[in-house]
């Protein structure tokens, strides 16, 4: 093997331990530096070689052929103890729920420095000078306290900052970073795109990039490999790949990227009383008797949901979206203001609403593994709201699980199956299919297709207008891809700070003259060429509604940002970076050149 080969998979076979192949006769291989970029839709293979690069098989599925060699070293052929201690050492894993990757009982920081201190890399006051180095790089609010957090304590896309500081803690030779970006607006994803990329360049280390986003790839891997059904389909230079792919399936994927298809987009009647109204809603964390502790992550926000008409919600994060999905269900109780669903007010608290409310306003959650009963079967989690708002009997109940599952686009046998059997993509259509058991009037989709690659993605949004065009369901749409906004939201209100700083026709919103704000999120979308990442990262420092403002900020952040990050760090399970809530703030050319100060010092920390 040449030496600057650090990982090397040759004809590699997983299969269930039923013998159905999961991923057939794949070669990968991986040099010092180098990104590999995997795509493919949903339950492709593409987590599957992910694990298995460290021979590692999830419940239920053994690697039953092919090589698997890192660092010289063939992993099938050693012992178990030192597989073990391969991972998290010589091999990092970022997975794609960070959620349901922690432990929710130990801080962040307790769980930073355990692998380095088990594997003895370092001792555990280095290895905390060393997490806080990370957690400045990667831009994580407070760096020097937000390790005393619990996992709950941070956002989404804080928490897959954190956890991608935990792959980096033990200076591996290769990390596999599954979705990592999938969680994180747009905004913030181009500079975890930009830290990931550097920090891989300046440690030598080489990157296993798991993705269904081209636009995203093609920003960050050297080269892609294109699966379907557990085999390669077309493996090659990121460029040959995204602009003369030679297969047909590249092809659709490249072209459905590029061209989505505008949906057509029936007229809801807005004369008609709106069938969920919110008005002037303020809520937090906290209680508002208790100023002192209560922060205030709503603001007064205003806005109607006319029957079969879908409203996007969207900035960045920190914004307060998925909270405003939290206040109407009753997750979070509002302080002050009114929601009515039909006309009639709704209690608070979820706990006070009767079944009649619960049936006809549900939710799909931004992240299935946490929404999801890991003990359960899908006819059981599917199968739960059909038989408690319904009362069907278990014939009955069976008969429409199974029905929900093919409207979803799963197979029947899929019902006896478990959610730690499924890719992230089934998981969020089995969330979809709960909520549409409760046959409800009003669905709030938290993120409902981020998890998914572009081709179910489609699959799942067009479901969802065929769905509205038939029973005339309206949807709250939580979302940071204004690419989806465009095609599918018939209204569009863009949250700032927790406030709606803007909301009317979405192609009102997104069309000149922006609010500046809007066009801030219209630019940061990433395009699919691979200078697109270089030239937006250059345009920061002047570009009206960049990433940057119009002035540029040092490696420290502002007053305003630090006192932004300090009322967000008592916010518990919101999406909020504090850095990006103070918007116009962000790194010009002295930020660029302070951050690859920051990789420097950091690469100085690895050498032994």
């Amino acid at each position: 093997m040449a030496d600057d080969r650090i990982l090397c998979l040759e004809k590699l076979r997983v299969e269930t331990i039923a013998g159905r192949v999961l991923v057939d006769d794949v070669d990968v291989e991986l040099k010092r530096g180098e990104i590999l970029g995997l795509i493919g839709e949903s339950g492709a293979g593409k987590s599957t070689i992910g694990l298995a690069s460290m021979a590692y098989a999830r419940a239920g599925m053994r690697i039953t052929g092919g090589t698997i060699t890192l660092a010289g070293t063939e992993l099938r052929a050693s012992t178990a103890l030192y597989r073990r201690h391969t991972r998290g050492k010589s091999i990092a894993y970022i997975a794609q729920s960070a959620a349901a990757s922690f432990n929710p009982g130990m801080t962040l920081m307790d769980q930073v420095c355990e692998a380095p201190v088990v594997h003895g890399v370092m001792g555990r006051a280095e290895a905390e000078v060393y997490a806080k180095k990370l957690f400045r790089t990667l831009q994580l609010p407070n760096p020097d306290t937000i390790g005393d957090r619990y996992p709950h304590q941070v956002s989404g896309g804080q928490l897959q900052r954190v956890m991608a500081a935990m792959a980096m803690s033990c200076r591996p030779d290769v990390i596999v970073l599954d979705e990592p970006t999938t969680a994180l607006d747009v905004t913030t994803q181009i500079e975890v795109l930009a830290l990931l990329r550097d920090l891989i360049a300046e440690f030598g280390t080489a990157g296993l990039y798991i993705t269904h986003d081209l636009a995203v790839v093609a920003q960050i891997a050297h080269r892609i490999m294109v699966l379907r059904h557990g085999k390669t389909i077309e493996c090659g230079d990121t460029v040959q790949i995204l602009e003369h792919p030679r297969t047909d399936y590249c092809r659709a994927l490249v072209n459905e990227r590029r061209d989505a298809e505008h949906l057509t987009l029936s007229v809801p009647d807005r004369a008609a009383p709106p069938i969920l109204r919110v008005r002037d809603v303020t809520a937090g964390y906290g209680t508002a008797a208790a100023a002192r502790n209560a922060v205030a992550v709503v603001k007064n926000a205003s806005f109607d949901l006319a029957k079969g008409e879908t409203l996007a919600i969207v900035g960045e994060s920190g914004s307060g979206k998925s909270t405003m999905a939290r206040i109407v269900t009753g997750l979070l109780p509002r302080w002050s203001g009114d929601i009515e669903l039909a006309g009639k007010s709704l209690p608070p608290a979820l706990g006070r609403r009767p079944n009649d409310i619960l049936r006809r306003l549900q939710m799909v959650h931004q992240m299935p593994d946490t929404a999801l009963n890991p003990r359960q079967t899908l006819a059981q989690i599917i199968g739960r709201p059909v038989a408690l708002f319904f009362g069907r009997g278990r014939a009955e109940v069976r008969a429409r699980v199974l029905e929900l599952l093919r409207l979803v686009g799963l197979p029947e046998e899929f019902a006896d199956r478990k959610p730690g059997q499924l890719s992230g993509g089934q998981k969020q259509r089995v969330c979809i299919a709960r909520a549409l058991a409760a046959e409800p009037e009003v669905i709030i989709c938290d993120e409902p297709t981020s998890a998914l690659d572009p081709l179910v993605a489609e699959e799942v949004l067009k479901l969802l207008k065929g769905l509205q065009d038939r029973l005339g369901l309206a949807y709250v749409f939580i979302t940071h891809d204004l690419g989806t906004v465009r095609r599918i939201a018939h209204r569009t209100a863009v949250m700032l700070k927790g406030e709606i700083i803007a909301q009317g026709p979405t192609e009102q919103i997104f069309s000149p003259p922006y609010h500046p704000y809007t066009e801030k999120l219209i630019l940061s979308v990433p395009e699919m060429h691979t200078t697109w990442l270089d030239e937006i990262l250059q345009k920061r420092g002047g570009a009206a509604g960049l990433v940057a403002g119009a002035a540029e900020r040092p490696a420290e952040v502002t007053p305003a940002a630090r006192a932004a990050a300090a009322d967000a760090g008592a916010v518990a399970e919101t999406e909020r970076m504090a850095a990006r809530e103070v918007l116009g703030e962000g790194r010009g050319a002295a930020g660029l050149e302070a951050l690859q100060t920051e990789v420097r010092n950091l690469k100085g920390m690895m050498e032994i």
